[in-house]
């Protein structure tokens, strides 16, 4: 029989950035998010819902996890749901928290299912959390639901600019213990979008692959991985 997980959920939770780099308070970059980082990490039990919106890249999810993960240090069990989560969607009495991603993308069933979840963790005093791409008010939403999600902490989240976004990115290469020269990171950074966590993604892929061929990064090892995944020069993530 499985050994239950202290976070519950309909989907895996996305992967950390890198090796051993589990998304929490301390590895959030926040630029101009310190006040959500700030909120958060001090969030007291049955404080009003929080919502948390920004493009994608702005670091919505890492702290929905590192909300999540701090609840679980504390021996506390969390139910996670993205909208596009199969139903049926169940508080359980167990639950400390309730993680709903993706608010922009809830169909009907959905709005339906996160309305009734929302009802009920407030009625058992559950703390709720939530993030979109979307501020509650543009929500395609049905209206007690869009009203519901604005009830409590509203945050605006933003995109690094262009000389934080490089400080992240040379952080975590650090971390990893990664060297990435001006070269290579002007390379990465005008020719792929400056989102941090597809940088992140990519910084992951470029690692292996020079962990694979046994060569330091340079712009030509990148070319030749883009190359073998067939992305050229243009390269995506």
């Amino acid at each position: 029989m499985a050994v239950p997980s202290s976070i519950d959920r309909m989907k895996q939770i996305p992967l950390a950035i890198g090796p051993d780099a589990q998304p929490d308070f301390d590895n959030f970059f926040p630029g101009a998010n310190a006040a959500a980082l700030d909120h958060l990490r001090t969030l007291p039990p049955r404080a009003p819902p929080v919502y948390l919106w920004g493009p994608g890249g702005c670091g919505k999810t890492h702290l929905l996890q590192a909300l999540a993960a701090r609840c679980q240090k504390g021996g506390q069990v969390v139910g996670w749901f993205d909208a596009a989560d199969r139903q049926p969607w169940v508080l359980s009495p167990a639950w400390s928290l309730v993680v709903l991603d993706r608010c922009e993308v809830l169909d009907e069933t959905a709005q339906h299912a996160a309305f009734a979840l929302f009802e009920e963790a407030t009625t058992h005093g559950v703390q709720w959390a939530a993030a979109g791409r979307l501020p509650p008010v543009d929500l395609p939403v049905r209206e007690d639901l869009r009203t519901r999600l604005a009830w409590g902490h509203v945050f605006a989240m933003h995109t690094l600019p262009d000389a934080e976004t490089r400080a992240a990115l040379r952080r975590e290469a650090d971390r990893r213990g990664i060297f990435l020269s001006d070269e290579v990171m002007d390379y990465v950074l005008t020719r792929f979008e400056r989102d941090l966590g597809h940088l992140m993604r990519l910084l992951d892929r470029i690692d292996d692959f020079g962990l694979s061929k046994a060569r330091r990064i340079t712009v030509p090892l990148v070319r030749q991985m883009l190359a073998e995944e067939g992305l050229g020069e243009v390269g995506g993530v």
